[in-house]
């Protein structure tokens, strides 16, 4: 019993580490624009707060600069692909490669540099003491707690909202909006800054949650599970959910068997959840499924006002 609530409870940790960023482009995506800079933007997040971190031991000051470095570069983001109507998916890319390389750059002078400060487990009073499912769900810290919220606060804000409705029209037809007197262009910036910073904060969720160290790379592909995890989950927040929840299961399936069958090769195990993030995404967006998808219809569309 033991085991499986460890392996659970891991899991749980990895899917919030991955939800941010899934979340962020969700709403990013509903509004229109495609980033793909996801792992970048994550890694800038996971080294900006560890480096605060490490120099000031102040966990508020580390994550309000985790906050900032999200906007920041979601603001650039915004300013490329709709003020400058730049391709998407190569300011996806450029985004992707910048925030790798300087994150490494900036980070390798507190590579292996230990913070002693991180989001601690707190143990809620009473729901941490229920079987399994206390230790699984209240013994967390904050940025797991947090999702809990998040997640049904998305999920109505989307769906049951004069502003969510606005959002997915703004995925769809924006042109729309724009005759009806909404400004097109400061709503993406907004949806793109707001992605960009739960992204940021997914960064955190590695550097500063789970773990208590930096290294170059460490979220480790988790910024392109969250970009697939979008589209498998329709851009739906709670299908998003349950689909991290998976996809962390597999990743911590994947070092448990490590103990038991330490004969196979540790590359196929780490494999496991990139090759069930592929297998998902044919499963989701494949033409075989001859069904109609969710996305977006004007996903990856520049809106130009003189075109419409």
């Amino acid at each position: 019993m033991t085991l499986i609530i460890s392996l659970l409870s891991g899991a749980l940790v990895y899917a919030v580490s991955v939800m941010y960023a899934g979340i962020g482009e969700t709403f990013s995506e509903r509004a229109g624009i495609m980033n793909l800079g996801v792992e970048g933007i994550m890694l800038m997040g996971a080294v900006t707060g560890y480096m605060t971190a490490v120099s000031t031991q102040n966990l508020a000051l580390a994550f309000l600069v985790v906050l900032f470095t999200g906007a920041v570069l979601g603001l650039v983001f915004a300013f490329l692909t709709v003020t400058l109507q730049s391709d998407q998916t190569v300011c996806g890319m450029a985004m992707l490669t910048f925030g790798t390389g300087l994150s490494g750059f900036l980070g390798k002078n507190v590579a292996g540099v230990a913070a002693n400060l991180k989001f601690e487990n707190i143990a809620i009073p009473f729901l941490s003491d229920i079987p399994v499912i206390g230790p699984i769900l209240f013994q967390q810290n904050l940025l797991v707690y947090a999702m809990y919220f998040i997640v049904p606060i998305a999920m109505f804000y989307i769906y049951r909202t004069r502003y969510g409705l606005k959002l997915r029209a703004l995925g769809e037809n924006p042109a729309v909006l724009d005759a009806g007197g909404e400004n097109v262009f400061a709503m993406r910036y907004g949806y793109i800054i707001f992605g960009s910073v739960m992204m940021a904060i997914s960064g955190a969720c590695v550097s500063l949650g789970s773990t208590n160290f930096w290294s170059s790379g460490m979220t480790a592909g988790k910024g392109w599970i969250a970009f697939a995890l979008v589209a498998f989950s329709s851009w739906n927040p709670l299908y998003l959910t349950l689909g991290a929840l998976l996809f962390g299961f597999i990743s911590c399936l994947g070092s448990t068997l490590q103990i038991y069958l330490p004969n196979v090769p540790t590359e196929i195990y780490s494999a496991l959840p990139y090759v069930a993030t592929v297998i998902a995404f044919i499963l989701a967006t494949g033409n075989f499924r001859k069904k109609h998808t969710a996305q977006p219809e004007s996903l990856a569309v520049p809106y130009d006002r003189e075109s419409r």
